[in-house]
């Protein structure tokens, strides 16, 4: 609804609003395009941000292998369109259980996606009725989201690391390099350190 919301601010129709959560389905995508939303519309600046922030979905699709490894070429690759953060997340914590249904991924996707169409809808039909939505902590639901599903995955003070390494990187970089460069070089950091640290284990 928030991004509803925020799209009617930028000049979007009801119908527009709801076509790019359909067919785009990226909530942090679609959040930072409308921070690059002006007139005449930035193309090349809004695909290089987008693209460089959908970048980790090659690094979260990997780890969707021991699932969609199995499954012919047509349902995997179908099944990563409704790969979000949040679906990503929740399938993990079902691999990392012993789940084996593949079909779990696009469940939870689909799921999402009903909802999160839908609230664009409202958002951008209703939105107007809220005059200050930040008065009401209204645009924290976002953050407190990604925060939640976030301590989903803490498994303890092996995490330490990675985790703090992965967002002094981000926070380093935020204000030396254009763009959100920050945040793709922060999980790689992050990763990286993590991997170090398997290996060493193993």
């Amino acid at each position: 609804m928030l991004y509803g919301y925020l799209a009617a601010e930028r000049g979007l129709s009801v119908a527009e609003t709801g076509l790019t959560s359909a067919l785009v389905f990226a909530g942090a995508s679609q959040f930072l395009a409308l921070q690059l939303w002006s007139d005449p519309l930035p193309v090349g600046a809004l695909v290089a941000t987008v693209t460089t922030v959908n970048v980790r979905h090659v690094l979260m699709g990997a780890t969707m292998k021991p699932w969609l490894g199995r499954l012919p070429v047509g349902r995997a690759y179908g099944s990563l369109f409704f790969m979000t953060d949040e679906a990503w997340g929740l399938s993990m914590a079902e691999m990392n259980r012993g789940g084996r249904d593949a079909a779990f991924l696009p469940g939870a996707g689909f799921c999402l996606y009903v909802f999160w169409v839908g609230g664009s809808l409202l958002g951008g039909a209703f939105g107007g009725l809220v005059p200050d939505p930040e008065r009401y902590g209204i645009t924290f639901v976002f953050t407190a989201f990604f925060l939640a599903l976030l301590s989903g995955f803490w498994r303890g003070r092996a995490d330490l690391l990675p985790w703090g390494i992965a967002g002094a990187t981000a926070l380093a970089l935020e204000k030396a390099l254009p763009g959100t460069w920050y945040i793709l070089l922060g999980a790689l950091a992050g990763s990286l350190v993590g991997a170090v640290i398997h290996v060493r284990r193993s």
